[in-house]
């Protein structure tokens, strides 16, 4: 079992060459502590100005070198060191001493022990010297994350983990920027073909200037996680709009219907809460079958990283009571609108009160949403059929 150390690199000469000599004497730590029978390490210069290259080359054949002439980034710098290699497990580090090259045996038993896809070191530790704010927003992306996943991770952004080659095809594509290690933790963590691991790790103070932007990088970091969880857990984000819409239209509703408790009459003041709960209330239909389709469209496309999990609301659709409640809002509709159409056609003119007409085109509304997103789910039914065919 081999195992490639990538080290990408961007004018990191005060300490490439102490980190790559670490690495060559962690070779034979590594190969006696875990399930490693061999050691390749690449370091990828991405587009260095300084003296990193001239530092890298001091080494000669002990180590393989690419360089990029311009800056194309850190997940770039990785991915290409992993393509120009046919080893099993594909780890990286970063150039900047922060990491201990020693702890990929750990890294390298624990996926093997665990039978894992993803072995990450957790830098969020006692020992640990990350600075406060990388500290705090590495906490709050693994909460936002956290939300998402059945399975949790601390540092959703560390430097250093080891991954097997078998799972690149449900990890790609990543991000060539410094987001490429949020968007591998996110997709590891929501894919359900993948399993991510992690163990705490010594972590440094780095030498040199940082890359990182706190501000702009983590908005890359936070679009990135968004993006993975739309991809894998769309119905739970959409779900959760439609709880809310739900929730802005009752509370709209709640004083207009006190009044009406205490009154017996509908006042003119109350047809704006009428007709924006009423919207609220469509809206979260809305919201909750595209929930339930794009979960469907997603297990069929992605059925190795989706498994078709049937919502309540979609296992509701195919009962019996879909079509009786869908009929009842039609006839409650037709109920309250019918005395309006009698007059209409006895006078040319109705006085009926507007609430009624609101009240009857949310019933009439809704039951077009309904019916829609039970075709849409039919239509994908037959999807469903014609793939799994293609699949044989």
């Amino acid at each position: 079992m081999k195992l490639l150390i990538a080290i990408p690199a961007l004018n990191e000469e005060q300490s490439i060459h102490s980190t790559i000599q670490r690495c060559l004497d962690a070779r034979q730590s590594i190969l006696e502590n875990s399930p490693v029978t061999d050691v390749d390490i690449t370091v990828v210069s991405d587009g260095s100005t300084d003296h990193t290259v001239d530092r890298a080359r001091e080494f000669g054949s002990r180590i393989n070198l690419i360089e990029f002439q311009r800056n194309r980034g850190y997940g770039a710098a990785i991915m290409e060191a992993w393509s120009h290699s046919q080893a099993d497990l594909l780890g990286f580090l970063d150039a900047d001493g922060t990491c201990d090259p020693q702890f990929f045996a750990t890294l390298c038993n624990r996926l093997v022990e665990k039978d894992a896809d993803v072995a990450l070191g957790c830098r969020l530790n006692s020992g640990s010297q990350m600075p406060v704010i990388r500290r705090v927003g590495n906490m709050l992306f693994a909460w936002l994350l956290s939300m998402f996943a059945s399975e949790t991770v601390r540092d959703t952004a560390s430097g250093m983990r080891v991954v097997r080659r078998s799972a690149l095809r449900h990890l790609y594509p990543l991000p060539i920027g410094l987001h490429f290690t949020p968007a591998m933790s996110a997709r590891a963590m929501l894919s359900d073909a993948t399993r991510i691991v992690e163990i705490d790790m010594p972590y440094a103070e780095r030498e040199g200037e940082s890359k990182l932007r706190v501000i702009r990088d983590g908005f890359r970091f936070l679009r990135v996680i968004v993006a993975n969880a739309l991809l894998y857990k769309a119905g739970r984000i959409l779900s959760w709009s439609a709880a809310g819409c739900f929730v802005i239209g009752a509370l709209l509703m709640l004083r207009p219907l006190i009044a009406y408790i205490g009154t017996r009459t509908v006042a003119e003041w109350m047809i704006y809460r009428f007709l924006v709960s009423s919207l609220a209330a469509q809206v979260a239909l809305l919201l909750l079958g595209a929930g339930m389709l794009s979960g469907r469209i997603a297990s069929i496309v992605l059925h190795e990283e989706v498994r078709d999990r049937r919502t309540p609301f979609s296992a509701w659709m195919r009962t019996g009571w879909f079509w009786s409640v869908a009929a009842s809002l039609a006839g409650a509709g037709l109920i309250l609108v019918w005395p309006s159409v009698v007059q209409l056609s006895r006078t040319g003119h109705t006085d009926i009160h507007w609430s009624r007409f609101v009240v009857a085109m949310g019933c009439f509304g809704s039951v077009a949403v309904f019916c829609v997103i039970r075709g849409l789910d039919r239509v994908l039914d037959l999807v469903e059929e014609r793939v799994q065919q293609l699949w044989k």
